[in-house]
């Protein structure tokens, strides 16, 4: 089983981060960090004439990699009760790749599994349930397994290192991972 971890924190070695690579520790897997990522926002073209034109950014590299994977690790911040901005642009450019008969989008997805993780401040054991919620009609959407979630409480740097149930979980799924060799 291949693994991907896409992250899509605007900050370098974040709580969100830091937890998703506790769940993927001693395993391989691929990083695909959104920040360094040029990842143009969507002009969605869906209904005019000629459709979605062709962009020059990384957006296509990026879905080719998480197409070679078989897991998919989704980890954003809670940002302002959503996911990040890097996220939701990545996820919205999902609209002209449905449309891109080079990638059999949906089909090829629709193989995957997918996991959440996602960290934040203001009680996200609570206020983080809709971003969990908006990422599960996504999956279903696109015809996604949607397995398992892990919501972190952390803010300032390194906070997740005190949060003992989301650290535990993250060594649950590592376990589970590392059974899938």
């Amino acid at each position: 089983m291949k693994i991907a971890a896409i992250i899509g924190s605007s900050r370098v070695d974040g709580n969100t981060q830091q937890l998703t690579e506790m769940a993927l520790e001693g395993l391989e897997y691929t990083p695909i960090i959104l920040k360094e990522k040029q990842i143009t926002p969507i002009d969605d073209l869906r209904h005019a004439d000629g459709g979605f034109q062709p962009v020059a950014d990384d957006y296509d590299r990026v879905i080719d990699m998480v197409l070679e994977h078989d897991i998919l690790i989704f980890a954003t911040p809670v940002y302002w009760y959503g996911m990040s901005g890097l996220m939701k642009n990545f996820v919205d450019r999902w609209s002209q790749s449905l449309r891109d008969s080079r990638f059999e989008f949906k089909r090829k997805m629709s193989q995957k599994k997918a996991y959440v993780v996602t960290c934040g401040g203001d009680q996200p054991k609570i206020k983080a349930l809709p971003l969990i919620q908006q990422f599960q009609h996504i999956f279903e959407f696109i015809g996604m397994s949607f397995q398992e979630y892990i919501i972190g409480t952390a803010n300032a740097p390194h906070d997740i290192l005190k949060d003992e149930q989301a650290i535990a979980e993250a060594k649950r799924w590592n376990e589970t991972f590392s059974s899938l060799k």
